[in-house]
Order: structure tokens, then C-alpha cells, then sequence
């Protein structure tokens, strides 16, 4: 059998709610009724004390009250509901109403002078309740007249205040119930519409789905943080399949070609018709250069694929420019023809060795791939800011916000190799790195790559 936690946890939340509110409002009433109960009854028995203090009997009627108890006879009851009681220092007492009521110690030591009064509550010898007051009697010492009053009196207002005070508060939970499942049930309604829209989107993967955003309380932040992750979701499948689709195009163009170049030397091999040595040559120069092209290709696409907040690999502390200086020999090879105008001062950065140099060779490759035959490329490292300025036709203004995205080319480069992912991964190792990185004109012609990285203490050199 399940405990009421659990059957409680079990409740949707609009019930969960209403019955915190009721409970809530419940445990408000009844403190607030037994505060009103205590608080009306001590009322009440101060107010009959203060009747019974303000209650004398007159010497005259004492001395007649004891005359008819001399003489055996009853004494008749007074006006109202008292009970008047005259009590001798012996313990006798003469009573002047329905049931006599008992003398306690406090009475007789208030008969004997040794108490000013008594008050207290006792049952007489009827079995009701009596709240009774003792003073002495003015005169010789050894006589005192008690007053008192049932307690019926208070105890029938008291029942009566009871059964109100339960219709009240049984009122007040049921409402406090019903407004309390009303109240949970409109504000929540934000809350409906978030499930609904989230059920929506796992059943239909419909990204598009926005929820009303009102007011500025939690629900509406909510709401903002739903619609703003549907969008980010939206844009990564966007994103995910722009990328596959751009990276179906890139591939098959050096694909065809393999493939063409592969069906060309199988027919000659299958014919027995051979190929001229030069166009042989030519052939597997070609299948070599598409091999490397579509490796290179290959690669990009598995550094991109890494989701953005990851990192590449660990950080650590290295030269700037001893990764730039073996970037500048690889260069070099790629363009023989050309002239490299360096000055590298020392500076180190917090990057990942590896993503770091490929991105430098990124940015080299661009120089080189533009620069005009016998052209010259200058590299200068100052102060953390890298610039490689080229000698090649520019950039368009129009075109220099899309330098950065994947598998963008300007149109004068698309005849030439490569991906159009060399720069996206140039811009993700920077930014990782906290640098900053952007391509802008130069004056002459050219176009100047300019990297800003962060320095990072040196570390001390090795014993």
C-alpha cells in the first residue's frame, strides 16, 4: 500500500496545488478559531469574576439567610442565577439556592480572616460546575459569604461559538480548495501550453513552434528560454544540413574527377590500348592531387564536425612564433616562387599546439594560393598582433562578412583548390584561444590577415 507521500506525488500539480492551499488555509483557520475560542472563553470568565466580585450580600440578609438555617428551614433561592452561600468558620454553611456547593480551604481560611477572598471552580452537590467567589463577611471574624455562578452559562456560548466557528472553517477550506484549484489552474495554463508545445516538438520535430511570451514573471522567462532553444535547435539543423549539403557539393567535384581519372587508366588496362607516358603522368598527378585535396577535405570537415563549445584539445603554453616560424618553412615549399618578408618577435599564447599551427598554415595557404608569381608575402609578429599581407586581387567589401563562413569562396577562387573551410577553421581556433581574428584590404592591393592572441606568462626555461 502506498504512503500518502507517495500517493500525494502522484497527484498532477494543479491538484498538488489546490490541496497546499487548502491545507494551508486549513491550518490558518483552525489556529485562527482556537485563538478565538481561548481568547472568548477567558474573556467570558473574566467578565463573570468580575460579576461575582461586583456581587455583595448586605449584613441584613446574611443574618436573615442564617436565621432560616437555624430554625431548619430552606432558604429561598435569590433573583438570577447566583447561588449565595454563608460560610461559618467550623465548616457549617447555609445556602440560598438549588444544590449547595461545597466549602473548600480556600473558603474556610477566608472565613477564618486568613485570606482576603478565594476564586476558584467547583461542582456542587448537583454535579454542575460553579465558578465561586469568597469574600469576608464585614463584622466579627469567623464568617464568609460565597457567590456563585455556573459555568453553563459560558460553556453553552462556548458551544455555540464551537459549531460556528467549524461551519466557518469548514467554508473557508472548501473555498480556500476551490480557489486554490482555480488559481492553479490558470497559472498554469503557460505551463499546459509549454508541455503541449514540447510534446509537439518530440512528436513532429517541428522547430518552429514559439510560445506567447507574457508578463515578466518565471513562466514567461520560461518561456523565452523554450522559444530561445527551439531557435538555437532550428538553426543547428539548419546549420547541420547546410553543412552536409555543401559538403556533398565540395566532395563530389573531386570524386568525379578520381573517378574519371581511375575509369580512364582501368579501360586502358582492360583494352590493352596504352596510355601516352605523358598523360599518364599527367593522370596520376591528377589522382594524386584530388587524393590529397579530398584527405584535406576530409579533415576539415572533422574539425568542424566537433560541436563549437568543444575544445580541440588541452591547452597549453607555447611560442607563437617558433609554431609560426615552422608554419612559414611548410609555406615556403607551397610557394618557391615567392618572397617571404618576416619579422617575429617572441610571444606566447594558452592554444592547442596542433590547431593552432594549422590554423597559422590556413592563413599562410590563403597568402600564398592569392599572391601573383614572384609576388611577396609579408608576416610580421609584434605584440601579440599577427598580420600576413598578400599582393593577390583583394577582397570585395560585399564579400568580406562571408570570409569566415563554411565552405565559402569568393567567385575568383573557386577555380582554385580547396575547400572553403580553411578560414571557418581559422576563426574556431582563435576565438577558442581568446583571440580575435579578420581579413580586411590593403592599401596597394592585397588583402591583410590580422590575428590577435592573448599573451600568456613565459615559461622559464629549461635546466
Amino acid at each position: 500500500m502506498s504512503s500518502p507521500l507517495a500517493w500525494f506525488r502522484s497527484r498532477p500539480l494543479r491538484s498538488r496545488l489546490a490541496l497546499l492551499t487548502a491545507f494551508a488555509v486549513a491550518v490558518a483557520v483552525a489556529a485562527a478559531s482556537l485563538a478565538c475560542w481561548f481568547v472568548t472563553r477567558e474573556q467570558l470568565e473574566t467578565e463573570m469574576d468580575s460579576s461575582l466580585r461586583s456581587t455583595r450580600l448586605d449584613a441584613n440578609g446574611v443574618q436573615s439567610l442564617l436565621a432560616l438555617c437555624r430554625q431548619g428551614s430552606t432558604p429561598p433561592p435569590v433573583a438570577g442565577s447566583y447561588t449565595v452561600q454563608v460560610i461559618l468558620a467550623n465548616g457549617s454553611v447555609c445556602t440560598s439556592g438549588k444544590a449547595a456547593i461545597p466549602a473548600g480551604e480556600g473558603d474556610l481560611a477566608v472565613a477564618r480572616g486568613q485570606l482576603e477572598y478565594a476564586l476558584h471552580t467547583v461542582k456542587d452537590d448537583s454535579g454542575r460546575e460553579m465558578r465561586v467567589y469568597t469574600y469576608p463577611q464585614d463584622g466579627p471574624i469567623g464568617l464568609a459569604v460565597s457567590v456563585a455562578r455556573p459555568l453553563d452559562e459560558i460553556d453553552n456560548s462556548m458551544s455555540t461559538l464551537r459549531w460556528v466557528l467549524l461551519l466557518v472553517s469548514g467554508i473557508g477550506v472548501v473555498g480556500a480548495g476551490a480557489a486554490g484549484l482555480w488559481v492553479a489552474r490558470t497559472g498554469l495554463e503557460p505551463v499546459n501550453r509549454l508541455t503541449g508545445a514540447v510534446e509537439h516538438v518530440a512528436a513532429t520535430e517541428d522547430l518552429t513552434v514559439r510560445i506567447p511570451v507574457e508578463g515578466e514573471d518565471e513562466i514567461a522567462r520560461l518561456s523565452r528560454s523554450f522559444n530561445a532553444m527551439t531557435a538555437a535547435l532550428a538553426t543547428s539543423r539548419d546549420r547541420q544540413a547546410q553543412l552536409i549539403a555543401d559538403a556533398g557539393h565540395e566532395l563530389r567535384t573531386p570524386l568525379t574527377s578520381l573517378r574519371t581519372n581511375v575509369e580512364l587508366l582501368a579501360r586502358s588496362e582492360e583494352t590493352g590500348r596504352a596510355i601516352p607516358p605523358e598523360d599518364r603522368r599527367a593522370l596520376m598527378a591528377s589522382v594524386k592531387a584530388q587524393m590529397t585535396e579530398l584527405a584535406a577535405l576530409i579533415g576539415d570537415l572533422q574539425e568542424l564536425a566537433r560541436p563549437d563549445a568543444a575544445a580541440p584539445g588541452p591547452l597549453e603554453v607555447v611560442p607563437l612564433h617558433t609554431i609560426l616560424r615552422a608554419a612559414l618553412d611548410r609555406a615556403r615549399l607551397r610557394g618557391p616562387e615567392l618572397t617571404f618578408v618576416t619579422d617575429l618577435a617572441p610571444w606566447y599564447v594558452r592554444a592547442e599546439p596542433a590547431a593552432l599551427e594549422r590554423a597559422l598554415m590556413n592563413i599562410l595557404d590563403n597568402a600564398v594560393k592569392f599572391s601573383p608569381p614572384r609576388g611577396t608575402v609579408e608576416v610580421i609578429l609584434m605584440r601579440g598582433e599577427l598580420t600576413v599581407r598578400d599582393q593577390g586581387p583583394g577582397i570585395a567589401p560585399d564579400e568580406l562578412p562571408h570570409v569566415f563562413d563554411r565552405f565559402w569562396r569568393s567567385p575568383s577562387a573557386r577555380s582554385l583548390p580547396g575547400s572553403g573551410l580553411g578560414l571557418s577553421i581559422v576563426a574556431r581556433t582563435v576565438h577558442h584561444a581568446g583571440g580575435t581574428v579578420a581579413l580586411t584590404p590593403a592599401e596597394g592591393g592585397g588583402t591583410v590577415a590580422t590575428v590577435r592572441l592573448p599573451g600568456a606568462p613565459t615559461p622559464p626555461p629549461e635546466v
